[in-house]
């Protein structure tokens, strides 16, 4: 019985561990995204740091990822910039990449 709960609690602490992982890599992903945005709608160095906190807490409004894609995509248009929600989506995976490498190379 004993090696049954041990067993229990190790797979208790590796999902703990795995949702972390992924928070980590979701917000270092948005932020990126937004950091990316912010290049092109040409912002200052003070409004990219709020706009890529803006981004992070976006995510908090629903779950998956549209609620980002929505608010990215929202402030490029009303900004001017050409780009469509296919660029978005494909720039918000890359930065999936990038921060899980940069998160791996932290540890």
């Amino acid at each position: 019985m004993t090696d049954f709960k041990d067993r229990e609690r190790g797979e208790e602490a590796k999902f703990a561990m795995d949702e972390q992982t992924a928070f980590r890599v979701a917000a270092r992903r948005n932020r990126l995204l937004g950091e990316w945005a912010a290049g092109l709608m040409e912002l200052t160095p003070e409004e990219t740091e709020a706009y890529k906190k803006a981004v992070v807490q976006a995510d908090f409004e629903e779950a998956g990822d549209e609620d980002v894609i929505r608010k990215v995509l929202g402030d490029l248009t009303s900004a001017g910039c050409d780009v469509d929600e296919a660029t978005v989506r494909t720039t918000l995976e890359e930065k999936a990449v990038e921060a899980k490498r940069q998160l791996m190379s932290e540890s």
